[in-house]
């Protein structure tokens, strides 16, 4: 009951080419073909990257992070009394938190 039946086929046929004309069908057959081309390489090319995303992050998963050493700051910087050198006039002066 709810299968496609060659004359269903045949009448849909029919009324594609009353709205569209013979001469537009083939044009639209051909854009639509083309457009199908299109999407299957997009989602063959995400496929692979995404493949490929897999792969590198398998490969990193044994390196250890980068540590980098502690930053050490002259000591002049917390002693008390120390004044910072004063900024030109045409740049804002940086108010640094010493908490």
């Amino acid at each position: 009951m709810h299968a496609l039946r060659p004359w269903h086929i045949a009448v849909l046929v029919v009324v594609l080419i009353l709205l569209f004309g013979a001469k537009r069908l083939p044009d639209a057959a051909r854009s639509l073909g083309r457009s199908l081309r299109i999407i299957k390489a997009e989602t063959k090319s995400l496929a692979d990257d995404d493949k490929d995303l897999a792969e590198k992050a398998d490969a990193q998963h044994g390196r250890q992070p980068y540590q980098a050493e502690p930053v050490i700051e002259p000591s002049s910087v917390h002693q008390p009394g120390y004044q910072p050198p004063a900024a030109p006039a045409d740049q804002p002066q940086r108010v640094r938190d010493t908490n």
